[in-house]
Parts: structure tokens; sequence; C-alpha cells
């Protein structure tokens, strides 16, 4: 299993690096200014960040307990993937109406737009960090 500061380094450059290209991209995407996309997704990042460590933590857990490993097949990666954007569509909807003033099927619509950039997004940066700082394996418990 993942140690803290891996968990941390792992949320942190996952949402730094989603925040430099989502931003631009949902400014010009939704014909919105920067400074009010910016602020949805930053505010929409630090609620991911927490998500994404309590999920992660939690998915991690009963991997160990269901398989006895925490490494993911492809199949368990798109699992992986859409459960946790699943979860966060539901948190951030409402916010994204309220702050940027537009009715709940647009915030739907908005939020489900970065649900799939984030969908792919997540599925090859946990590939990619994966291969780059690969899971320690520990010795079988007696």
């Amino acid at each position: 299993m993942r140690k803290t500061s891996d968990r941390i380094r792992h949320a942190i450059s996952f949402e730094v690096l989603a925040l430099l290209i989502v931003t631009p991209m949902g400014a010009w995407l939704f014909d919105k200014p920067l400074q009010e996309i910016g602020v949805v997704t930053v505010v929409s990042a630090s609620i991911a960040t927490a998500w994404n460590y309590v999920y992660n933590l939690g998915f991690d857990h009963g991997m160990k307990r269901l398989r006895g490993t925490v490494q993911k097949t492809v199949p368990i990666r798109v699992l992986h993937a859409v459960t946790f954007e699943v979860g966060l569509l539901f948190v951030l909807m409402p916010f994204i109406a309220w702050y940027l003033g537009v009715s709940l099927m647009e915030a739907f619509l908005i939020d489900v737009s970065f649900a799939v950039f984030y969908l792919i997004y997540a599925f090859v940066f946990n590939w990619v960090y994966d291969v780059v700082f690969p899971v320690p394996e520990t010795a079988p418990q007696s």
C-alpha cells in the first residue's frame, strides 16, 4: 500500500496538472471568463483533492481485502476512474450552478464535460503515476 506522503504527492500533482489544462480549456469551451472558470476549477479541485485521498484510500483497502493486492488491471482502472467521477459529479453540480448562475441542467452539462475530461485524465495520470512511482509490495502477513 502507498504511504501517506505518496498519497499526498499523488493528489496534489494530479490536481495541479489538471488545473493547468482544464481552466483555459473550460473558459474557451463554455464562453465564460477565465476568472469565473478559474474559481470553479480551483474550488472543484480542492473538493476533488480531499475526495481523491479518501476515495483512493478506501479503494485500495477494498482491493487489498477482495483481491489481496492493490495492483490494478485495466478493467479495475476503468471502474476506479468511473466511480470516482460519478461521486464527484453529485457533489460539484450544485456549486457550479450557484457560482456561475446557471440552471442545474447547464451545471450538469458543464460538470459532465469536466467529468469526461477528468475521467480520461485520471485513467492516464494514474497509470503513468503507477509506472513512475510503483506501489511498493509488502511481504505477505503470516
